[in-house]
């Protein structure tokens, strides 16, 4: 399913800020939104790799941010 090249996908995010894709003829899985319209899997991956700059985990990069005070 995400092997193939030719079905749209959806960017989806979790709690934690946290990309992935997902294919847009399903529901995404409980605790992740969508962002955006369906697109091909290639235009997905680079959204991705454009907007997820930082991979930590929400709550970590908070938690780091206290710690820096």
């Amino acid at each position: 399913m995400f092997a193939d090249e030719s079905r749209d996908f959806l960017v989806v995010v979790n709690h934690e800020e946290q990309y992935s894709i997902w294919p847009a003829d399903r529901e995404p899985p409980a605790g992740w939104r969508t962002e955006g319209p369906p697109r091909p899997k290639a235009e997905c991956l680079a959204r991705i790799d454009r907007e997820w700059t930082d991979l930590r985990p929400l709550s970590l990069r908070r938690a780091m941010d206290g710690e820096a005070r």
